[in-house]
């Protein structure tokens, strides 16, 4: 047994204490270290939570979107099966279905909803702040197969030059006409092309004609609406360039097509018959009305509306109306229906103009019954030059009609818009064209885009 002294003593203890005090300090350090690096792990292990949680809500919204957009491409197929169905009840004999017996304006499909995206047949130039419902008559436009450039010439915006390379472009010649355009010029276009020489297949083909200008073409209606929107209309704030007078220039293409094409037969399959056949006509007249006979000069007569005009004094209105699916003119191509077209187009037809276009609309807007006949345009055209002048290029009958339709997902999401072109002149209607317009931009104007976003916002 070692006895210490007592300063030995105290020395021990002191160096014990001291040990034992570094230990302590060395475990605390040693756990506030450990305690960084779990702050660190943990931060980063939220960091990392934050980012996939983020990622995973993009992904989320982008499969949202992703669905809405193939319900909007659902909707737009529902709402062409639609239109073929409901074409194919009421457009007969070159009827013009009315808006009041078809859904066109926010259709529901499901959970997608569409529009049918139609043009105001009154004032083209009226500045219209939201859209109008329902298809487009073919037949209301000029055709740009059989236009002549005097007629084309008459368009708002139009240019002699223009008119006349538009000839140039479907005409099977390689000779200009005055102030046109055929290979010489085109050759020496950056890249040089060649004039087409053959009838044009769509009116986006105007593109490719020798002096084509956004504003001939499109004029202020950048998404091609038929509504002044608030871009349209603010100057060079924002394109389209306008000059912000409170009207809407929609440029040419909403007056021209190249799809209208009357049949040569009725709903029935029986042939219709031409303005020159005189027996035929009178057969028809006949078979009709037994107890009736209209007088029918050797040859027939140019135009249904002769005809209509040399049987007034036998045949009412209505009667008129009752026998006219029947009777064609000579030429089927290109007709410009006088009960739909507007009053920039019946201005380009011969023998009318400005003056008596307006005067035709008046008299139409007073007397809307809905017709298929012509024979009402003898009481404003009375000069019978006009009626000899303009009865080639008119018809009452309809055959094409494009639908311009616009389509959303769920909660307004997944915007689509298709414009297609139908063919009634058999008896199932058939697309003759489709083009995608989604690219243009939301057309249905601010008032729907804010329901939309309100109903969105209700359903969160």
């Amino acid at each position: 047994m070692i006895l210490l002294s007592p300063r030995s003593a105290r020395f021990s203890a002191g160096r014990s204490s001291t040990d034992d005090h570094g230990k302590v300090c060395s475990d605390k350090a040693r756990q506030g270290s450990v305690f960084i690096i779990v702050l660190w792990i943990s931060f980063g292990l939220v960091v990392l939570s934050l980012y996939f949680a983020n990622a995973m809500n993009f992904e989320l919204r982008s499969a949202d979107n992703r669905t809405a957009a193939l319900e909007a491409d659902a909707g737009i197929s529902g709402a062409a099966r639609y239109v073929t169905f409901f074409l194919q009840k009421l457009a007969t004999n070159g009827a013009v279905p009315d808006v009041r017996y078809y859904g066109a304006a926010d259709v529901p499909v499901g959970e997608t909803r569409f529009w049918v995206i139609g043009r105001s047949l009154l004032d083209q130039q009226k500045a219209f702040r939201t859209p109008i419902f329902g298809l487009v008559d073919e037949a209301s436009k000029l055709n740009l197969n059989t236009a002549t450039v005097a007629m084309l010439e008459w368009l708002p915006g139009m240019t002699a030059e223009f008119a006349a390379a538009i000839v140039d472009w479907r005409d099977a010649d390689s000779t200009a006409t005055a102030s046109g355009a055929e290979d010489e010029i085109y050759g020496r276009l950056v890249p040089p092309r060649r004039c087409k020489n053959a009838s044009f297949e769509s009116v986006e083909e105007l593109r490719l004609v020798y002096g084509a200008t956004d504003a001939i073409l499109y004029g202020e209606d950048a998404n091609r609406n038929g509504v002044l929107d608030p871009n349209e209309n603010d100057g060079n704030v924002s394109l389209p360039e306008d000059n912000r007078d409170g009207k809407l220039d929609q440029g040419i293409l909403s007056f021209v097509t190249v799809h209208s094409k009357e049949s040569a037969t009725t709903s029935d399959g029986t042939a219709r018959v031409t303005t020159t056949d005189r027996n035929g006509l009178r057969a028809l007249v006949t078979q009709y009305f037994p107890n009736k006979t209209v007088t029918i000069p050797n040859g027939g007569f140019p135009s249904v509306l002769e005809f209509a005009l040399a049987a007034q004094n036998q045949l009412s209105a209505a009667e008129l109306a009752q026998i006219e699916p029947g009777i064609q003119n000579t030429n089927l191509v290109g007709l410009i229906n006088v009960n739909t077209a507007s009053e920039e187009v019946l201005a380009c037809v011969p023998g009318i103009g400005f003056e008596k276009a307006a005067a035709l609309i008046a008299y139409r807007q007073s007397n809307s019954e809905q017709s298929t006949s012509i024979s009402w345009v003898k009481e404003v055209l009375t000069d019978q030059a006009a009626i000899r002048a303009a009865g080639p290029y008119l018809t009452g009958m309809s055959a094409q009609f494009s639908a311009d339709i616009a389509a959303v997902g769920r909660f307004g999401r997944g915007f689509r818009r298709t414009q297609f072109v139908f063919d009634v002149t058999d008896s199932t209607p058939k697309i003759l064209y489709r083009q995608d317009l989604t690219h243009l931009g939301w057309p249905l104007g601010p008032d729907i885009r804010d329901d939309l976003q309100l109903a969105k916002g209700n359903r969160r």
